[in-house]
């Protein structure tokens, strides 16, 4: 027989339930901003309820979904003790995968999981995540945090997510709408984003440079910089649909502008980007200088200061370029379509 008076307990295992409710408490103003009118409560708490009758206004409606998570960025957000913006990064990776085939972003879940619950952290990420929700115009309808005590330091955490949207099925865009003449517009990045991080890690430890440093090329110290959150493209995108014939989107993250664009080419068709179209953002000269990186490597490692593509019919670039102003979304003609191969080249 046991003696309760001894035993351990899950406390005692690292594990701090009292932590979890206390972060649960002080994330839930924030989650609530991001609702969305077909968001229904869940009494229980152990799922997010969505009214999908409010999808009949669509004749076939295709659902959407991505999961992404932000790499090691985290660890970057960790050694600065910086918790709001990760969120925004993590939105950002998910819900601007969804939009690349057209689809309206409506809602989203998380998961993080940490060594140690401590509630104002994670009601930080968690408050980052909702706030860019609202900005894309989607709802985060629940979530996890788990504590990994053993698995991971106490400081140490990481976070995931998965979103789904739906889009018209007559109004798909993709590679099959692409053709000969349109036009390749750059929607400007705010930064790197949230890929590459383990290359600029690495040349942060081989170069000695500082988060605390401020580099002659940098308006704000470095670690600011890095830190910048993902720019949240759902709502511009749909704008862009909604004033211009667009026929594809290219989301820029892992692999670069060439490989993430030729993703959206048919077979018979290339992309001819102009590098002169644009001035490439300090940060990454910074790295490409500091690192001694190859720019054929930041090519394919970095955004370069696209961060989504977008292929329109050529009569209406300048429309869909006005649409982006009047959105406060920098953007500019970065190329054109031409017969080829279903690459895309930059000269």
């Amino acid at each position: 027989m046991t003696d309760d008076s001894t035993g351990t307990s899950y406390a005692a295992a690292g594990v701090d339930i009292a932590a979890g409710e206390r972060a649960v408490e002080l994330m839930k103003s924030s989650v609530a901003k991001s609702r969305r009118p077909e968001v229904v409560d869940d009494a229980s708490g152990f799922a997010g309820l969505f009214d999908v009758s409010a999808l009949t206004r669509f004749e076939r409606p295709l659902l959407a979904t991505s999961t992404d998570g932000v790499g090691t960025k985290v660890d970057l957000a960790r050694r600065l003790g910086v918790y709001d913006t990760i969120g925004h990064d993590l939105v950002g990776m998910v819900i601007d995968d969804l939009v690349v085939c057209g689809a309206e972003p409506l809602f989203m879940t998380d998961y993080i999981a940490c060594g140690r619950v401590v509630p104002e952290r994670i009601a930080a990420i968690v408050g980052g995540i909702a706030e860019a929700c609202s900005l894309a115009g989607c709802a985060l309808v629940g979530g996890e945090t788990a504590e990994h005590p053993g698995l991971l330091e106490p400081d140490e955490f990481d976070v995931a997510g998965a979103g789904t949207g739906v889009v018209e099925a007559s109004k798909v865009l993709g590679p099959h709408l692409v053709r000969p003449g349109d036009v390749v517009l750059g929607l400007a990045s705010s930064g790197i984003h949230s890929n590459g991080y383990s290359l600029v890690r690495h040349i942060l430890r081989e170069s000695g440079l500082s988060l605390d440093a401020t580099p002659a090329e940098l308006p704000r110290s470095l670690g600011e910089e890095l830190l910048t959150p993902t720019r949240i493209y759902a709502k511009d995108c749909l704008a862009l649909i909604a004033a211009s014939e667009v026929h594809a989107f290219a989301h820029i993250t892992g692999g670069g502008l060439a490989a993430n664009l030729a993703r959206s080419l048919p077979p018979g068709c290339d992309a001819v980007l102009q590098r002169s179209s644009w001035e490439l953002p300090p940060i990454f000269g910074l790295l490409e200088a500091y690192g001694r990186v190859p720019r054929a490597e930041m090519d394919k490692t970095f955004n370069m200061g696209v961060g989504m593509a977008a292929v329109v019919a050529a009569s209406d670039a300048d429309t869909a370029l006005r649409t982006a102003a009047e959105r406060g979304l920098p953007a500019w003609v970065l190329g054109e379509i031409v017969e080829g191969t279903g690459q895309a080249r930059l000269v």
